[in-house]
């Protein structure tokens, strides 16, 4: 329950995938930012006699200046069985892609013909950061090797099913999670963390960063002092981690922020392969030799950036120049 002074919101499930597909339209520009164009049309892609089928919709994602992204999205509510549905569809929306990449660039053209906004949008970046054309802003994130990108919207996600795309796909499977509450006159709240937040620094209590997305190569996690001793350093490796499956392979090092009272940044390794950590749905990082002590990163009281409470994402380059956390972030 949600509750102020004046009502009371109460969890209002999704009946249907329209029904959350609804909800995706109207909290578009908070759960994508402005950087970000979500596409909703559903038509066929993949090759006559091989595998085809109809993804939900496509999420453009503009927010590197360097490497602009394609995310294929799956929308689906946890009463359709999500492990079976949502592994199988996402397979298969995998081999539709490669198979047909010149198919899902003209569905994806017309669909910006019919939102012109979106297609101004993509004009515009295209311009700014030497991509000839619309065109081939759309060839740069739809052909090639390693193109192929997966979001998934639902409504609740099990343990179970983020082990399932953990540990089955070699290819990046983004989820996010999108939830309704409705009052007695009708009125709606929506519960959802903003697609990457953590990537980019999109969330309110904070400026957004000014770091690309494609320079990001250093994950910063939070370690309490025992932890730190005896793990971090003493294993050269850091277990139980979450870490988004689209920015694993960009992630080189690893660095510690120690809390209160040290407050800062003071170790940095670097990694020497990510895996999925036991059975969970969670990874480890596993160092290549001892962490390196660099000049302490100090939290600034009352600063612009609070004091990391989940792993945060950087570049080394700009962590080993900065004085303060407000400059590494």
């Amino acid at each position: 329950m949600l509750w102020n002074n004046d009502y009371s919101f109460i969890e209002h499930p999704f009946e249907k995938e329209a029904d959350l597909e609804e909800a995706i339209n109207i909290v578009t520009p908070a759960l994508f930012g402005v950087h970000r164009i979500y596409l909703e049309t559903k038509r066929k892609i993949g090759q006559k006699g091989k595998t085809q089928n109809i993804p939900d919709a496509y999420l453009i994602d503009l927010t590197s200046i360097k490497r602009p992204k394609l995310f294929v999205v799956e929308n689906e509510i946890e009463a359709h069985d999500p492990i079976k549905h949502i592994a199988i569809q996402v397979l298969q929306f995998s081999l539709s892609f490669e198979t047909s990449p010149s198919r899902v660039k003209s569905i994806i053209k017309e669909a910006l013909l019919k939102d012109m906004p979106a297609q101004k949008k993509c004009e515009n970046y295209a311009a700014k950061n030497g991509f000839d054309n619309v065109d081939f802003l759309l060839e740069s994130m739809i052909f090639g090797n390693a193109k192929f990108n997966a979001l998934v919207i639902i409504d609740k996600v099990s343990e179970e099913l983020e082990k399932v795309l953990i540990s089955r796909f070699q290819f990046p499977v983004e989820i996010i999670t999108l939830n309704r509450f409705t009052n007695e006159r009708g009125e709606a709240l929506y519960d959802f963390e903003p697609f990457l937040q953590d990537v980019i620094g999109t969330d309110s209590r904070e400026p957004q960063s000014s770091i690309d997305p494609s320079e990001i190569d250093t994950i910063v996690v939070p370690a309490q002092d025992e932890g730190f001793e005896n793990v971090f350093l003493g294993e050269h490796r850091w277990y139980a981690i979450r870490i988004h499956s689209s920015m694993i392979n960009r992630i080189k090092n690893i660095a510690s922020y120690r809390v209160s009272p040290t407050s800062a940044i003071t170790h940095i390794a670097k990694v020497g392969s990510i895996n999925q950590w036991e059975d969970t749905n969670k990874y480890v990082v596993n160092f290549v030799g001892s962490a390196q002590e660099i000049r302490p990163i100090k939290l600034i009281v009352g600063g612009n950036t609070k004091a990391p409470q989940a792993p945060r994402y950087a570049a080394k380059a700009r962590l080993l120049e900065a004085q303060n956390l407000d400059q590494a972030f």
